[in-house]
C-alpha cells in the first residue's frame, strides 16, 4: 500500500487553504471562557506556538460571538494571523454573528434547526420528514449569504452524540444516518455554489469514526462532492488512552489518503494536542508501509509486528496508526507487538480496547473540555480514575457539558456530565438519575452509585 492522499476541492480559511494541494493542517481548541479576551489570548498563543493552524472557540451565546472580535484583534495586533474558528451548537442566530468576526464558522447539523437530542423515537410521513428539510433549508441560506458576504469558511461539524431525533428516528443510531445527517446540509451549500466547506464526522468510538468517515467518502464522490476532510477521536482521554485511541482511529483514515485537517482531542491542556497530532501526520508514510507488513503476517486472527521508536510515545502512535484499520475491519483480533529487545503486551492490549476489540481495563470516555465546561475537568479525570481503574470493562464518560455528553456516552455504563457552573449531573446509561449535584460531591455521589449497582 503507497500513500496517496485523496484528491479533495480546496477550502480557503483566511490565509490558509484547507485540502487541495495543500499540507494536511492541525489544530485545537482552547478551553477558555470566550468571553475573557485575555485569557483567550494567552491560551490561543500557547496553542499556536505549538504549531497550531487554527484556533476553535466555543461560542454559546451572541455575547460570546461577538467577543470574537476583539480576540482575533488582540491576536493580530500581537502578531498572531492564524484563523480563529467559532464553535456554535443550539442557537443558528449565533452562526450569523460569529461568521461575521471569524475566518471559520463550525456549525453542528445535529442541532442547528433540530432540537437537543432527547433519544425519542418520532414518526414522519415523508411529507413531515420533507418539510424538516426545508425548515434547515431556509434557516441556512440566509447563513450562507452572510458566509458569502464575509469570505467566511465553514465546518459542518457532525458528532455521533449529538445526531437529532429526527435523524434517529429515520435512520437509527448507524454511520448511515450520521452521514445522510451531513450530506442534508452539504446539497444545501452546493447548490447555493458556495465552496469553502470543511467536513467533520467524529465519535468517541474509533469504529464508528473510520466506517462513518469511509461512508462519508462514498457519498459524496456518488454525488461528484469532494469536499476536505478534518478528523478526529472526541472524548479521547489523556495521557496514553488518548494517544492510543486517537491514533487508531485517525491513523485507520490517514493510512487510506484521507483526511486534510486533524484535531487530537486529549483532556489535557490545549497545546498538548497539537504535538501528537504533528507526528501522527510525519509518521503517515511509515505507518501506511508498515499497515501493509502487518496485515501480510496475519497468521491464525494474529497480528505480528516488530517495532522500533526513539521515545515511548512515537512507538505508541506508530503501532495503533500501523495496526488500527485492520483490527476496524476485524481483519485481526489479536494483536503481538514486539520492539527489538521485548515484548509490548501492555500496548498491544491499549491498541486491542481502542479499537473495540478486547477490554482489559476501566475504559474512560472524557472529553478536552472547552469554554462550555464549568468545573474542573482534568482534576475530576485523575480522581475518577484513581477510584475506578480496578473496575475492568466498565466504561465512564467524564463529559464537560450537555453537547455531546448524553450521546457520546450511550454506550457507556456511567456518565459524569457538567450540568452548569459548578454542578454535575450523573447518568446510568442514557438515564439521567441524578441532577445538580455540587461539584465537590460529585465524584463521590458517582462511586456510590457505582457500588450500588455492583
Amino acid at each position: 500500500m503507497e500513500y496517496k492522499r485523496r484528491k479533495t476541492t480546496e477550502c480557503r480559511v483566511g490565509g490558509i487553504g484547507i485540502g487541495g494541494d495543500n499540507p494536511i493542517r492541525v489544530q485545537s481548541m482552547t478551553t477558555t471562557d470566550t468571553n475573557d479576551t485575555e485569557g483567550c489570548v494567552a491560551q490561543a498563543r500557547r496553542i499556536i506556538d505549538a504549531g497550531g493552524e487554527l484556533v476553535r472557540l466555543t461560542t454559546q451565546g451572541v455575547r460570546e460571538a461577538e467577543n470574537m472580535k476583539n480576540i482575533s484583534r488582540e491576536l493580530k495586533a500581537q502578531g498572531y494571523p492564524q484563523p480563529l474558528v467559532a464553535d456554535v451548537h443550539f442557537n443558528a442566530h449565533v452562526a450569523d454573528v460569529a461568521a461575521q468576526h471569524c475566518e471559520k464558522v463550525r456549525i453542528n447539523p445535529g442541532n442547528y434547526v433540530d432540537p437537543a437530542r432527547t433519544f425519542k423515537h418520532l414518526e414522519y410521513t415523508d411529507e413531515e420528514y420533507a418539510r424538516e428539510l426545508q425548515r434547515i433549508d431556509e434557516r441556512l441560506v440566509p447563513f450562507i449569504n452572510i458566509c458569502k458576504q464575509h469570505h467566511t469558511a465553514v465546518r459542518i461539524g457532525v458528532n455521533h452524540g449529538s445526531l437529532s431525533d429526527r435523524i434517529m428516528s429515520r435512520y437509527g443510531d448507524t454511520p448511515a444516518g450520521i452521514v445522510e445527517s451531513c450530506m442534508e446540509f452539504l446539497r444545501i451549500f452546493r447548490r447555493e455554489q458556495f465552496q469553502d466547506v470543511v467536513i467533520s464526522i467524529k465519535a468517541s468510538n474509533t469504529v464508528v469514526m473510520v466506517q462513518s468517515v469511509r461512508l462519508l467518502v462514498e457519498a459524496m464522490d456518488r454525488e461528484d462532492m469532494h469536499y476536505p476532510l478534518h478528523l478526529g477521536v472526541t472524548e479521547a482521554g489523556e495521557g496514553e488512552d488518548g494517544r492510543i485511541k486517537s491514533a487508531v482511529g485517525i491513523g485507520a483514515l490517514l493510512t487510506e489518503g484521507i483526511g486534510d485537517t486533524i484535531r487530537v482531542s486529549l483532556s489535557e491542556e490545549p497545546e498538548c494536542e497539537i504535538p501528537v497530532a504533528r507526528k501522527l501526520v510525519e509518521l503517515i508514510p511509515e505507518c501506511t508501509r508498515l499497515r501493509r507488513e502487518a496485515e501480510a503476517s496475519i497468521k491464525d486472527d494474529t497480528i505480528t509486528l516488530i517495532l522500533d521508536a526513539p521515545d515511548l510515545e512515537t512507538l505508541q502512535l506508530k503501532a495503533a496508526m500501523a495496526v488500527g484499520a485492520l483490527l476496524i475491519d476485524r481483519k485481526a483480533t489479536k494483536l503481538v507487538l514486539t520492539s527489538r529487545l521485548s515484548p509490548l503486551t501492555s500496548l498491544s492490549d491499549a491498541i486491542l480496547q481502542a479499537a473495540r476489540v478486547k477490554f482489559t481495563k476501566t475504559e474512560y470516555i472524557s472529553c478536552p473540555g472547552c469554554g462550555r465546561t464549568l468545573y474542573n475537568l482534568q482534576d475530576t479525570i485523575r480522581r475518577i480514575k484513581a477510584a475506578t481503574s480496578h473496575l475492568v470493562g466498565l466504561k465512564i464518560g467524564i463529559m464537560g457539558c450537555i453537547v455531546n455528553g448524553p450521546g457520546e456516552m450511550a454506550d457507556a455504563d456511567y456518565g459524569y456530565v457538567g450540568a452548569g457552573r459548578g454542578r454535575i449531573s450523573l447518568y446510568r446509561k442514557k438515564e439521567c438519575v441524578e441532577k445538580n449535584i455540587p461539584e465537590e460531591e460529585a465524584v463521590e455521589h458517582l462511586l456510590r452509585l457505582i457500588e450500588s449497582d455492583r
